[in-house]
């Protein structure tokens, strides 16, 4: 993998994880139940992304295609 690709996976990473954070934190903050529901379904969306996306990485550095 070039170096320009890991950056773009970087960069992937970490927007993923920051907006699970931000959707945890905002869903914390929220008394409606239907809307801190769905804020985090959003936040879970963000932690699978995170964790397929590193997944992915692990595999490919372990020789994986």
């Amino acid at each position: 993998m070039s170096p320009k690709e890991l950056l773009y996976i970087k960069d992937a990473l970490s927007h993923a994880k920051f907006m699970k954070e931000k959707c945890t934190h905002a869903a914390s903050q929220v008394t409606d139940a239907s809307l801190k529901q769905l804020i985090e379904d959003a936040a879970g969306r963000h932690k699978k992304m995170f964790d397929d996306i590193y997944t992915v990485l692990a595999s490919h550095a372990n020789g994986g295609a």
